[in-house]
């Protein structure tokens, strides 16, 4: 039996990300004492909300060269050889397979390349809600949150420490917080 989820507001349609409400970030283990916070300015997306939640889908893209951890020396290493590679892969990409209800909790399954590897990947889904905005336009809040290992998309870069552990922690926390507008 399929569980399915009733959500107020939900209405089936077409949705596209109010960049201006919206982010794409991550975060890293530094040092192994502490996380560097990014994101990425370039971004868009657009899903495709179906009759059932279940039947809904999305498509994502974010800019790497947009790139932004508030160190812009880093930022520059981040789009070079030693991560990225961002003038051979300028882009990181994520198209859903599926959605499902689980234990009353929603998940997005899909795709995720980074650096031209592919790798299915669980974004754990949390909808904030549906509703009108003063101007007239409809709108959903929906928060995306999974974390990868970083060294399966090829970003192995890293450096040993003299107190033991490395630089850079393998696990990214990747966190999509969007607001969308209903297109039709």
């Amino acid at each position: 039996m399929t569980e399915t989820q009733t959500i107020a507001g939900y209405k089936a349609g077409t949705w596209t990300v109010d960049r201006s409400h919206s982010e794409v970030s991550f975060s890293v283990r530094h040092l192994m004492i502490s996380k560097v916070n990014g994101k990425f300015e370039q971004f868009s997306a657009t899903f495709v909300t179906g009759q059932s939640i279940q039947d809904s889908s999305v498509e994502a893209t974010a800019e790497v060269a947009s790139i932004n951890t508030n160190e812009p020396n880093r930022d520059a290493h981040l789009r070079a050889g030693d991560f990225f590679e961002a003038d051979t892969h300028p882009q990181i990409h994520f198209k859903s397979t599926s959605v499902r209800v689980a234990g009353g909790a929603l998940f997005v399954d899909g795709e995720l390349t980074i650096k031209g590897v592919t790798r299915t990947t669980t974004f754990d889904l949390e909808i904030g809600g549906f509703g009108s905005d003063p101007y007239g336009n409809y709108r959903a809040g929906i928060v995306a949150t999974t974390t990868i290992d970083r060294t399966d998309f090829g970003l192995a870069y890293n450096a040993a420490l003299e107190t033991g552990g490395v630089l850079i922690g393998e696990k990214v926390t990747i966190t999509i917080d969007l607001q969308a507008v209903y297109t039709g």
